[in-house]
């Protein structure tokens, strides 16, 4: 099980975006990388394509180390945890102690 996964709010703790937050767009656990939502944007030259028929200067979110990003839950930075409920593994939230999923 991840511990971190698409769709939750993450604040980048380090590099050139650090103490912005956003959603994760995508996760990558092989290579331990994340895309955050709208963060870590970088400048590509784009050749001519069937979908961008000019090309030119793209700005694109770049991937980052998941070691650089930390879970936001309830407006609070968090470590995350597991907890076996019932029959079912569960994240928890190591700040406050709540099941995220």
């Amino acid at each position: 099980m991840q511990k971190i996964k698409r769709d939750d709010t993450v604040e980048i703790i380090a590099g050139k975006d650090k103490g912005k937050q956003g959603k994760i767009k995508s996760v990558d656990m092989k290579n331990h990388k994340v895309v955050v939502e709208g963060l870590n944007m970088v400048t590509k030259h784009a050749k001519p394509s069937q979908s961008n028929p000019n090309g030119g200067i793209v700005q694109m979110e770049a991937p980052l180390d998941i070691s650089n990003v930390m879970l936001v839950v309830k407006g609070k930075k968090t470590r995350v945890g597991f907890k076996v409920d019932g029959d079912k593994k569960v994240r928890v939230a190591k700040a406050t102690g709540d099941v995220i999923d």
